[in-house]
């Protein structure tokens, strides 16, 4: 091996020891503080699916898709909740690390790449057990296409990182801005076609919110578990362009100030 690349090397080789024991210690303090620990980030999801089954079997006599409502609202509840905690873990990547990140072997990218790693395999997994768990209790007659469900899951989390990597820079540079965030934002959940298809809304809502990507994740994994359903206003590209477009922004501005970030 050249003596040029020697030093590279072993910069990836302590980044990758310096992720994986911001991992370990991330677990330690998110899971170990509570009897339980991981437990509750499965019964959470599954406690959400149950009510709101049960509020809209009481309304409607079917969902829209299928004939089990929880295993349609998980269809919609789970990348979006994905989404929702990787771009807050992300998006506080550098409040949780800031005592770390005064070492010089410890980097902002490393703080922000564990807690999206972690956070990234604790959620599908979690999709995995709480989807195979419906399946196994109720017959909805899906056809799971698992490429396809993966996909959606991946698109989340992307969605997740690059919206959460701007918001990284902002939340950490004004402290009003992660607020003004929260209520932004509390449409969301309604305007992600959580609980409706999309397909069904108005044009005129339509044309609005199909530059929400989240639409597009939802309305892919709904696709992949109902084959029957029309996707075809889903744009994967359309999805990476956001994710790509939020993450450059976001890391630009985190390279640029990172440093003055840790003062404030």
């Amino acid at each position: 091996m050249p003596q040029a690349a020697l030093p590279h090397a072993a910069r990836r080789k302590a980044s990758a020891r310096t992720i994986l024991a911001l991992m370990l210690r991330e677990m330690a303090t998110t899971y170990g503080r509570s009897p339980g620990g991981s437990v509750w980030v499965i019964l959470e999801p599954v406690g959400g699916i149950a009510i709101m089954s049960v509020v809209f079997s009481a309304l409607v006599q079917a969902p829209p898709l299928g004939v089990c409502f929880p295993v349609f609202y998980a269809t919609g509840m789970l990348p979006f909740a994905l989404y929702g905690t990787i771009q807050s873990k992300v998006s506080n990547a550098l409040m949780f690390s800031r005592p770390l990140l005064g070492f010089p072997r410890v980097t902002f990218l490393d703080a922000i790449l564990a807690r999206f790693a972690l956070n990234m395999m604790t959620e599908a997994m979690v999709a995995y057990i709480v989807f195979g768990g419906l399946l196994m209790i109720y017959d909805d007659h899906v056809a799971p296409d698992l490429p396809v469900i993966a996909l959606s899951l991946m698109l989340a989390g992307l969605v997740g990182l690059g919206v959460g990597l701007l918001n990284a820079f902002l939340f950490t540079r004004f402290n009003v801005w992660q607020r003004g965030w929260s209520i932004l934002t509390r449409p969301l959940f309604l305007m992600s076609c959580v609980f409706f298809l999309f397909v069904n809304l108005p044009d005129g809502f339509q044309s609005v919110l199909w530059y929400n990507p989240l639409v597009h994740v939802v309305g892919l994994m709904r696709h992949g578990f109902y084959p029957g359903y029309d996707s075809s206003y889903v744009s994967v590209g359309y999805v990476l362009f956001f994710s790509g477009a939020t993450g450059l922004v976001g890391l630009i501005l985190l390279r640029r100030y990172h440093r003055e970030l840790l003062s404030f």
